[in-house]
């Protein structure tokens, strides 16, 4: 299957490491992958900051990149519902509308072509999942714990097929880290004191390593970690994956080699 990856402006500048991981994984499932290089933002910035009809541009040049591949990945739940909304708004042609749906989260595309259950990892990591606000309820990667309704957790079980993981339960499971984008430019007191919140949480709870689907909360929370030196690191959930791959290879050749 031939694959675009789609690597956000902030994954790109700040957090190559989850481009690259993500682009491994995809490869190591057989994918043909795609990276165009001229790709840039998905404008949601620029959207949610009042100015949605001036970001359709930016939009409409990653769908030119983009219009020969099958489906489209991005380790972001972020971005891909910021361009799923935007393809059903009136801005758009049919043909760009029926790209803005072929743009899945790697959550989603895991899931969606049982790639799941081909997976082999390992790992010794005590993990908490954060739960983005986007990935969570505007994408519904998983259950909110306002609702009464049964839906199965899609990040967490990605994470738990690999052997070995400690994954740590917080006791506010689904709560907002307090980033929001422009928010925490806006409201910088009260996003910085949600996000002190939730690391308390987290690191009261047992956890090493916090890891998402989306890095844009992990960048907030870990200006926090490194401002204030506090016992734990953060990893996108395609980090974790890839690591334990690699690492479930070197424990299988070192147990061939007896």
């Amino acid at each position: 299957m031939k694959v675009g990856l789609f690597i956000p402006c902030y994954v790109d500048q700040f957090y190559p490491q989850v481009g690259k991981a993500t682009f491994r994984l995809l490869q190591h499932f057989g994918m043909q992958v795609s990276v165009p290089l001229q790709q840039t933002c998905c404008g949601q910035p620029m959207a949610n900051s009042g100015f949605e009809c001036e970001s359709v541009k930016t939009l409409q040049h990653q769908f030119s990149l983009f219009a020969d591949c099958e489906y489209i990945v991005a380790p972001s739940a972020s971005c891909i519902m910021h361009i799923r909304e935007m393809g059903e708004k009136d801005y758009l042609s049919p043909e760009d509308k029926a790209i803005a749906h072929r743009f899945l989260d790697f959550t989603e595309f895991m899931h969606r072509f049982k790639l799941i259950d081909q997976y082999e990892g390992q790992s010794q990591a005590k993990v908490v999942l954060h739960k983005s606000c986007h990935g969570l309820r505007g994408m519904g990667l998983g259950q909110c714990s306002e609702s009464m309704t049964p839906a199965d957790n899609l990040q967490l079980e990605l994470l738990k097929k690999v052997e070995g993981i400690q994954m740590i339960t917080p006791n506010r499971a689904d709560e907002c880290c307090g980033f929001g984008g422009t928010f925490a430019v806006s409201e910088e007191a009260i996003s910085v004191r949600m996000g002190r919140d939730r690391l308390q949480d987290y690191i009261s709870s047992g956890a090493e390593i916090i890891t998402s689907g989306d890095m844009s909360c992990m960048m907030h929370l870990e200006g926090i970690i490194k401002r204030e030196k506090l016992p734990v690191k953060v990893k996108h959930l395609a980090e974790i994956l890839f690591e334990s791959v690699h690492l479930h290879k070197k424990q299988a050749q070192h147990v061939a080699s007896y």
